[in-house]
């Protein structure tokens, strides 16, 4: 399946969706009564949505395993989010007294980013800056908050790049812009 240009989440269900794991290792989509690959449950995720994988034969939670495997998976094509030294302290954080600490730790590090993403967002959008009155300023303004949703749409809880909502029909006004002709010299 083709990779979707990234959307803003649609409302979650109350309920995750159910994925099944056969004893021949193949994932099944309760809700769409269909195989699915961990490439669609990651778009899945990033589309907002919760997710359950479940063993169709013991019933255990698989869930946290298969997140692991597509954050490995993503890390070794070169999709690098996580530094060496974060990952190096995780596994040194495997020990009984620090097994009790990480986990609230990493969750409460994240809540923090995803509302400093929305708030810098919000600021961003609502910044009255000097230059305002340049031409051109609120087109790269418009850039600039295309830019940073899209460099944060992998982050959990991200929305990914909003959609374009300029009301331009005009295809030209979107090509990229020649800079003005400096003046001659009067020399």
């Amino acid at each position: 399946m083709s990779p979707e240009p990234a959307t803003a989440p649609a409302p979650a269900p109350a309920e995750p969706l159910l994925i099944k794991r056969y004893a021949s290792r193949r994932l099944y989509n309760t809700e769409t009564s269909d195989y699915i690959t961990l490439d669609e449950i990651a778009r899945v995720i990033r589309e907002g949505r919760e997710v359950r994988i479940v063993d169709l034969r013991s019933g255990d939670d698989l869930t946290r395993q298969y997140l692991l495997q597509i954050i490995a998976e993503h890390e070794s094509r070169g999709e690098n989010v996580l530094p060496v030294d974060l990952l190096t302290d995780l596994v040194r954080s495997y020990t009984a007294q620090a097994q009790s600490v990480v986990p609230q730790f990493l969750e409460a590090s994240f809540e923090m980013l995803r509302n400093g993403q929305s708030q810098m967002l919000e600021q961003l959008s609502a910044l009255q800056h000097p230059m305002a009155s340049m031409p051109g300023f609120s087109e790269m303004q418009r850039h600039q908050q295309m830019f940073l949703r899209a460099m944060m749409g992998g982050w959990t809880g991200s929305s990914g790049p909003a959609p374009d909502d300029s009301d331009d029909a005009d295809p030209a006004a979107s090509a990229p812009r020649k800079p003005a002709a400096e003046p001659a010299d009067p020399a």
